[in-house]
Formats: C-alpha cells, structure tokens, sequence
C-alpha cells in the first residue's frame, strides 16, 4: 500500500463487504479473436486479445468485482494456477486499494480509472487515480525489516514488485501505475 508515504493504514484493514452488483461505468469491453464454431474440437487462443476499461468511485466496495473480472479474463487465455489464484488478485487488490485509499483519500467524487489488456503473452493492468502521484521508489519499504515488521501497511508495493513482472508509475492526466505480467 502506499500508506508508507501518507500515514494511512494496510487495504487488508480497510477492505469492507463486497457489493454484489457493480455499477461502474464500463467505458469499453472488446474481445479481437476469431469466434469459435460450435462443435469445433479445440479453440485457439493466438489470436485473442481482451480489453477492459472502467471508471468506479472511490470505493473499496469495488475492488473485489474487479479483481474477480480481470482474473476470468486470465483464466480464459490460460494463465497459470498460481497467476490466477496469487499474482493477479494480490497485486491487483493492492493497486486499487492505493488509488482508492491512498490517491483519491476515498473522496467519493473521485474516479479510480482500471484498464486491463490480456493476451496469450502477457496481462497488462494500469490504475489511474485523482491523486497528487508519489516516489514510486521513495515509497517502497521493506516490511521483512525488523523495524517494519509490526507495521500495518507498506506491503502494497512491496508484494505488486515481487507478484508481476514489472511496475511503473506515470502521469497521464492522473497517477498511474502500470503492472505487466507475462503469462507462465
């Protein structure tokens, strides 16, 4: 979590209840593969690319759906065990956690913007929040440290670092951190 940098708490502690419809504005949902007949004995995944764009408050509430959303879309391009049931739900979680929480202060006129594409090859999500933006490496703690064992929060980064292949934060008319994974 980013809470290192603004004093705030671990998203584990301020997860709540999981609203089971999610309102969130989907800007743009598109699949470019080739549609598969039925009866055909095996489908071919080469070619399939899926995109998803959403727009969602500043609210924890969503980011279970989200997560759940992103993750099907992995398990149809089979990704690995361990992606679908670690990698991409922990890193994930704590991205919009972040923006939520941390960027937007849970200010519920902020949006938190997700845009997820997955391949054959490779998942690559970006966050964007309202935020001011951070140190990305400033803000990275270690909490295997003895000084920072009993600490709440300053896992997020951490755990997203060693979970996807790569994460970089930018500004693209907000603050944004993108996470690529290749698939295993």
């Amino acid at each position: 979590m980013r809470g290192e940098a603004h004093g705030g708490r671990g998203g584990a502690a301020r997860r709540r209840d999981a609203v089971s419809s999610t309102p969130a504005r989907v800007q743009r949902v598109e699949e470019n593969a080739s549609v598969p007949v039925p009866g055909e004995e095996s489908l071919s995944v080469e070619r399939v690319r899926l995109a998803i764009e959403l727009d969602i408050p500043s609210d924890v509430r969503y980011i279970e759906d989200i997560v759940a959303m992103v993750t099907r879309q992995c398990a149809q391009l089979s990704y690995g065990a361990r992606q679908l049931a670690l990698n991409v739900p922990v890193a994930l979680t704590e991205a919009l956690s972040n923006a939520i929480l941390y960027g937007n202060g849970e200010h519920p006129d902020r949006h938190v913007r997700v845009r997820a594409e997955v391949d054959r090859e490779r998942l690559v999500v970006e966050v964007s929040d309202e935020g001011g933006g951070f140190d990305l490496e400033m803000s990275e703690i270690d909490p295997t440290s003895p000084e920072n064992l009993l600490r709440e929060d300053g896992r997020g980064l951490f755990l997203m670092r060693r979970l996807m292949d790569s994460v970089e934060r930018f500004d693209d008319r907000g603050n944004v951190i993108r996470m690529t994974l290749r698939r295993s």
